[in-house]
């Protein structure tokens, strides 16, 4: 009976040790595409801004209106591709879970 119960315990502990295991591997796999993230972000940034500048400089050459337009319309479809990944995701848990 204890050598059962015994059994039972170091195999809850194993598992156990597995999933933090598992939840360290995708913590450090996470911190990697956050900081790869914030790396794409800076650049995107630092291309916006340039790329401002020069629409400055070109004002009376390029429709700001028709420019502005556009981002807030690229802007708009990168949400909702943001929100069908973030659902994706989501059921993927879902299933996964289940």
């Amino acid at each position: 009976q204890n050598e059962k119960e015994l059994q039972d315990a170091v195999k809850q502990q194993e598992e156990k040790m597995l999933q933090f295991i598992d939840k360290s591997g995708e913590v450090t796999r996470l911190k990697a595409e956050v900081s790869q993230l914030k790396c794409l972000l800076q650049r995107a940034e630092t291309e916006a801004k340039v790329l401002w500048e020069e629409m400055r400089n070109k004002e009376h050459q390029v429709d700001t209106a028709y420019v502005q337009e556009r981002v807030m319309l690229r802007r708009e479809v990168d949400k909702l591709r943001l929100m069908l990944v973030e659902k994706e995701n989501e059921n993927k848990r879902l299933t996964d879970k289940y």
